[in-house]
C-alpha cells in the first residue's frame, strides 16, 4: 500500500502550501522529507543536500508569492524539495532519466525554476540581475538567492555581493551553512543575539532609526559603530554589513516556524539583506547525516538499511586510473603536487590527499584560482597536476590561456568527465573541451582510448615541457590491461590499429575507439587511434589520404571546432585529394540521459556510425553519377 502524506497530498503548488497555518508547517516539512527519502531511494539522485533544505524550501514558498517572487537556487543539488512543492512531486522518480525531470532547476521545465543552474556561485549575480531587471520593467517583486557555504568560496559570489550592496534592491541572500554549527563556547550569548537581530522589533527600530537620524551625523555614526561592535563580538559576519547588506542570523535552518518569522521580517526590510542559516546536510536520515559525502548522490537503496557496497567485481574507472597514477607518480617525483577545486572525491584524489597531505591543495569551488595557483607553483619549479572536470575547466578558461599557456608553464590538466557525461545534463557535459583546448597555443592535448593509454598519457603529460591536457570520460573503459610501468608516448604520434580493404579510413580520437573498431571490422575499413588532438599526426593523415578515398573522423566532442575540424584544416592546407566525414556530437545542448542513450541519439553507436558512413558514401556516388550525366 502506498504511503500516505496527509498534508503533502493536498499540496500541488506553493499556493496550496500557503493555505496552511504556520503551526502546520513542521508536519508539511516532515512529509516532504519522508517523500524525498521514499522516492530517491527507489530511483536515485542527489540526496543529502535536499534533505538539508526541506524546512527552508517550505518557509520560502510559504512567505514569498512564488512564482511572481523569484527564488534562485545555487548549484541545484538542494532543489529537490523545491521540485516536490512546485507541481512535480508525481514525476520525481523520473529525475535524471531521459525525458524525465532534470536534476537541477531548469527554466523550460517549470515557471518556478527561475534560473537554470548546475555549477555553483551563480545565484547572487542572477538574483541581482532579476531584481534590477524587474525595476527596469516596472515590476515590484522580491528576489531570493539561496547559496550554500561551499559556493561562497567562488570569487563571483563576492563580486555580486560587492555590486549588490550598493544598489537599491530588495534582494535577499540566504546563506545556507551546512557544515559549521554555532560555536558552543558562546552559545548562550549567540542565541540571545540571534533572537534580537532576527526579531521584528529590533529590525523595525533599526530601520526607523536610519530614517530619523541624518546619515553621517555623530549620532548616526555612534549607533552604527555600536551595532557593528556588538554584533562583531558574537557573529563574525560584519563583512556582509560592510558590503551593504542588512545581516540577519545565523538561525536554525531546521526550525521552520522560526524561518518563517525571520523571512517575513526580512521581507519588510528595504534594501539588500542576507540571512545566515545553519542546516545539516542529510538532515532526518541518519546514515546521510553521518556520511554526507557518501549520500550526496545515490543510486537505489533500501532506506531501512542504507547504501550497501556491491560485492560484484567491476572494471576500474578512468577516475581510478588517474588516482592510481598520481599516487605512483608522486612516489617517484617529490615535485609533483595535486590541485583540485573542491572535487577530491569526484576527481579521485582521496588516496593522494591521505598519502601526501602537504602536496595536496583543495582550493574550494574556485576553478580560476586553482589554475592560477598551479601557474604560480610552476614558476617555482613545482610540477602541478590540476584535477578538474571538463565542464568546470570552462570556468577557468582565461586563466588557462593567460596564466599558463602564454607563459608556457609546466602544468598538467587531468580532465575528467570529458565528452558525454549523461544524467546530469548539459551543465555537466564535457562536449566542448577538445574545441576550446586545441586552439590554445603551446597546449598538448591527448585523449586516451583505454585505461592503459590513460595512464601512459598522464605520464607523458607530466614529463613533457609546457602545458598538457589528458581528457578522459566518466565511468569505465573497454577493460584494457593497465601496465604498471610508465612509458612516455611520442608527442603527436598516432597508432594504426587496422588495415582495411575498403575505401574508408576511420580516424578515432579518444574513448570511442572500441565502437569505431567494431564499425571498421563490419565495413572492412582501416582504423587509426589518433591519440593526440594537438599536435596532430599529419604524416598519418597524409598516408591515410593517399590510400583511401574517404577519411571518417570520430570524437565524443562537438563537431564544430573539434578534432575532426583539425583534420579538415590539414586536408585543406595540404590540398589532399580525399573526402572527409566528421562524426561527433551535434551543435546543441543534449538533454540528460544515460551515456549510451546520448551517444545513440548523436549517432555515435555502431548502427549510427555505419548509417552515417554509408549515407555519406552513397551521397558521394550519387553526386558523381549526377555530374557525369550532365
Amino acid at each position: 500500500m502506498d504511503k500516505q502524506y496527509p498534508l503533502l497530498d493536498q499540496i500541488d503548488k506553493p499556493a496550496d502550501l500557503r493555505e496552511l497555518t504556520v503551526e502546520q508547517l513542521p508536519q508539511a516539512a516532515d512529509e516532504v522529507r519522508e517523500f524525498l527519502i521514499d522516492n530517491i531511494s527507489q530511483c536515485g539522485g542527489h540526496f543529502g543536500s535536499g534533505l538539508g533544505t526541506v524546512e527552508l524550501t517550505v518557509a520560502l514558498h510559504y512567505v514569498f508569492d512564488t512564482p511572481h517572487d523569484r527564488i534562485v537556487w545555487d548549484v541545484g543539488h538542494q532543489a529537490y524539495p523545491h521540485k516536490i512543492l512546485t507541481a512535480r512531486k508525481n514525476r520525481l522518480q523520473s529525475i535524471k532519466k531521459k525525458g524525465g525531470l532534470s536534476p537541477f532547476p531548469k527554466r523550460c521545465e517549470s515557471e518556478y525554476d527561475t534560473f537554470g543552474v548546475g555549477h555553483s556561485s551563480t545565484s547572487i549575480g542572477a538574483a541581482l540581475g532579476m531584481s534590477l531587471g524587474s525595476q527596469v520593467m516596472g515590476e515590484t517583486r522580491d528576489v531570493v538567492a539561496v547559496i550554500g557555504d561551499g559556493a561562497m568560496t567562488a570569487g563571483m559570489a563576492y563580486e555580486a555581493l560587492n555590486h549588490g550592496g550598493e544598489l537599491d534592491t530588495n534582494m535577499l541572500v540566504v546563506l545556507n551553512e551546512n557544515e559549521m554549527s554555532i560555536s558552543p563556547n558562546v552559545g548562550a550569548l549567540t542565541k540571545m543575539l540571534i533572537k534580537i537581530v532576527s526579531g521584528r522589533t529590533y529590525n523595525r527600530m533599526r530601520e526607523k532609526s536610519k530614517r530619523i537620524m541624518r546619515r553621517g551625523s555623530w549620532l548616526w555614526k555612534f549607533m552604527s559603530r555600536w551595532e557593528e561592535h556588538t554584533k562583531g563580538m558574537f557573529v563574525p559576519n560584519t563583512l556582509f554589513e560592510e558590503l551593504g547588506f542588512h545581516h540577519l542570523g545565523p538561525i536554525d535552518g531546521h526550525d521552520v516556524e522560526l524561518l518563517t518569522r525571520t523571512l517575513e521580517t526580512a521581507k519588510e526590510i528595504q534594501g539588500p539583506k542576507l540571512l545566515h542559516i545553519i542546516t545539516k546536510k542529510g538532515k532526518g536520515y541518519k546514515p546521510a547525516e553521518e556520511d554526507p559525502i557518501k549520500y550526496h548522490a545515490v543510486g537505489t537503496f533500501d532506506p531501512e538499511v542504507g547504501i550497501v557496497p556491491s560485492n560484484k567485481p567491476s572494471k576500474p574507472s578512468y577516475t581510478s586510473i588517474f588516482s592510481n597514477w598520481i599516487c605512483d607518480m608522486a612516489r617517484l617525483d617529490n615535485q609533483l603536487v595535486a590541485i583540485t577545486p573542491a572535487m577530491r572525491e569526484g576527481s579521485g584524489l582521496v588516496e593522494f590527499s591521505k598519502l601526501f597531505p602537504r602536496r595536496y591543495f583543495d582550493v574550494g569551488i574556485a576553478e580560476q584560482h586553482a589554475v592560477t595557483l598551479a601557474a604560480g607553483m610552476a614558476c617555482e619549479g613545482v610540477k602541478p597536476v590540476v584535477a578538474i572536470y571538463s565542464s568546470f575547466l570552462q570556468r577557468a578558461y582565461d586563466q588557462l590561456i593567460h596564466d599558463v599557456a602564454i607563459q608556457n608553464l609546466d602544468v598538467l590538466f587531468a580532465i575528467d568527465r570529458g565528452g558525454v557525461v549523461g544524467p546530469d545534463g548539459a551543465t555537466h557535459a564535457g562536449n566542448l573541451d577538445l574545441s576550446f583546448l586545441r586552439c590554445v597555443p603551446n597546449m598538448v592535448v591527448m585523449a586516451p582510448s583505454n585505461e592503459n593509454e590513460c595512464r601512459q598519457m598522464l605520464y607523458t603529460g607530466h614529463q613533457s615541457k609546457g602545458p598538457a591536457a589528458v581528457r578522459y570520460p566518466r565511468g569505465t573503459g573497454p577493460g584494457a590491461a593497465v601496465h604498471h610501468e610508465m612509458q612516455a608516448l611520442t608527442i603527436g604520434q598516432a597508432q594504426r590499429i587496422r588495415k582495411g580493404a575498403n575505401e574508408v579510413a576511420i580516424l578515432s580520437f579518444g574513448a570511442l575507439l572500441d565502437v569505431a573498431e567494431t564499425v571498421a571490422q563490419k565495413l572492412d575499413a582501416s582504423l587509426v587511434n589518433m591519440r593526440f588532438i594537438k599536435p596532430l599526426d599529419e604524416d598519418m593523415i597524409v598516408k591515410m589520404a593517399a590510400k583511401h578515398d574517404c577519411l571518417v573522423t570520430v570524437e565524443d566532442n562537438v563537431i564544430m571546432g573539434g578534432a575532426g575540424s583539425a583534420v579538415n584544416e590539414v586536408v585543406q592546407r595540404l590540398q589532399l585529394n580525399v573526402r572527409v566525414l566528421n562524426l561527433g556530437l551535434p551543435d546543441l545542448f543534449q538533454d540528460h540521459g544515460s551515456r549510451e542513450e546520448l551517444l545513440q541519439e548523436a549517432g555515435l553507436d555502431v548502427p549510427g556510425m555505419r548509417r552515417q558512413i554509408n549515407a555519406f558514401l552513397k551521397c558521394q556516388v550519387d553526386n558523381v553519377v549526377a555530374l557525369n550525366s550532365k
